[in-house]
């Protein structure tokens, strides 16, 4: 269906004959790849059962990686061991204008050969239900919608407690969404921002919303990776400031440790390969850190940021777990540039390796971070991927054959309480 800008083939599966289609993104994340596992466990499950297809009048159309080229660089740690050092000493993910799911500046000004495939895809097909199959390296899982799904809550719950996924009740990626139910999040429309603001709250058009106009309903589904419990805790918090204050003040020392190591390899990194495509992503969450710190500080001033929502104690432990995941990504990427250059003139291999050794201890020993065995990931998202089409299905009002020019533009599925 496409080439990405190293030219690898993007290669779409498609099952079924029907005239309705449902598309399923797998890899829009370059270090999230549970989706490649979970689309050939979709597959064969689509393949054994003809009412999800022939019964259903609906064709599947599986794109098995949106992103080749940055799941490639992830290599170095997808064969394990699966350990917290192991995966951000070897992480890569794009900067944010090189993620093919954004559309910082619309559709038709889509830069990227991987989006622009997408693009065209979504309006070839006009699917009643997209997918997009997400992981969350330290967390739990959880769904967003850009319209509602009555009901999915509920058979996430039961998805999630019978293969022992927690459910993040409190993600950071929706802090300002509206919950449609526990661990299911509505996707605000798109609006403009700055930088800052696109990485941290998705202010900006994307691929989930392209197809809206088609009476689409957007499904993205996230699956953790290590996973955690505290963040299904919907309890009050004991004391929610001094919660605050330590994940600023803790955020804010890290980045000064990050900087000052920073400032003392930053001119041999330029001498390592690619470098400028591994230190975007580097200087995105340079940017991003100070806001996110000043933020969640309770003492930071009322007009020096957004109002918090109100907070849960799983909402405080996903703000914990991402702030270490900023440092700990900014730390396993300068590691990897440093290495790649064959020589360490300020010895700072030892300095990285320490702080992501601790900050990796924080997840393992106080948060009580566990692997989840890829089979379980797969199967936790295959079931929401099916959870989400059988209620979109039902809700779903066909005029025409998807994908033909009569198509309606009426919403698929109700815009409830809008």
């Amino acid at each position: 269906m496409g080439t990405s800008r190293a030219g690898t083939p993007m290669w779409l599966l498609s099952i079924g004959h029907g005239t309705r289609h449902v598309l399923v993104v797998a890899g829009p994340h370059a270090n999230e790849p549970v989706g490649g596992a979970t689309v050939l466990r979709l597959a064969d499950r689509l393949l054994a059962d003809p009412r999800l297809t022939e019964d259903a009048d609906v064709t599947w159309n599986l794109l098995l990686c949106l992103d080749p080229d940055g799941a490639r660089r992830n290599e170095g740690w997808l064969a394990g061991p699966y350990t917290l050092g192991h995966y951000f000493r070897n992480f890569f993910r794009p900067g944010f204008l090189e993620q093919p799911e954004w559309l910082p500046d619309g559709a038709e000004a889509a830069a990227l050969p991987e989006t622009r495939a997408l693009l065209r895809l979504q309006d070839e097909l006009r699917p009643f239900l997209q997918c997009s199959l997400h992981g969350v390296d330290v967390g739990g899982g959880f769904v967003e919608l850009t319209r509602e799904l009555p009901g999915l809550d509920r058979r996430l719950a039961h998805t999630a407690t019978r293969l022992g996924i927690p459910r993040e009740l409190g993600a950071y990626d929706t802090l300002y969404w509206p919950a449609l139910g526990p661990a299911v999040y509505r996707v605000p429309p798109p609006r403009r921002g700055d930088l800052a603001a696109a990485i941290t709250e998705a202010a900006v058009e994307s691929t989930w919303f392209h197809p809206y106009r088609h009476g689409t309903v957007t499904a993205i589904v996230e699956a953790p990776m290590w996973g955690v419990a505290a963040v299904q805790d919907g309890t009050p918090p004991a004391d929610r400031d001094a919660a605050l204050r330590s994940v600023s003040r803790t955020l804010r020392r890290d980045t000064e440790l990050l900087d000052g190591v920073l400032a003392r390899i930053r001119p041999q990194l330029y001498a390592a390969p690619d470098a400028a495509r591994l230190l975007a992503p580097v200087d995105d969450y340079l940017l991003v850190r100070p806001g996110l710190a000043d933020a969640w500080d309770p003492d930071a001033g009322a007009g020096s940021a957004r109002p918090l929502p109100p907070l849960s104690s799983a909402h405080l432990a996903a703000l914990r777990i991402a702030g270490r995941r900023l440092v700990l990504r900014t730390a396993g990427m300068l590691h990897q540039l440093l290495r790649s250059t064959g020589h360490d003139p300020a010895a700072a291999l030892p300095d990285l390796d320490r702080l992501i050794d601790i900050w990796c201890a924080d997840y393992h020993d106080v948060l009580g971070a566990r692997w989840i065995a890829v089979a379980r990931q797969a199967e936790y998202q295959t079931r929401v991927v099916l959870s989400a089409f059988e209620l979109a299905r039902r809700h779903a009002r066909v005029t025409a054959r998807s994908g033909e020019p009569d198509w309606g533009t009426a919403s698929a599925v109700p815009m409830h309480g809008e």
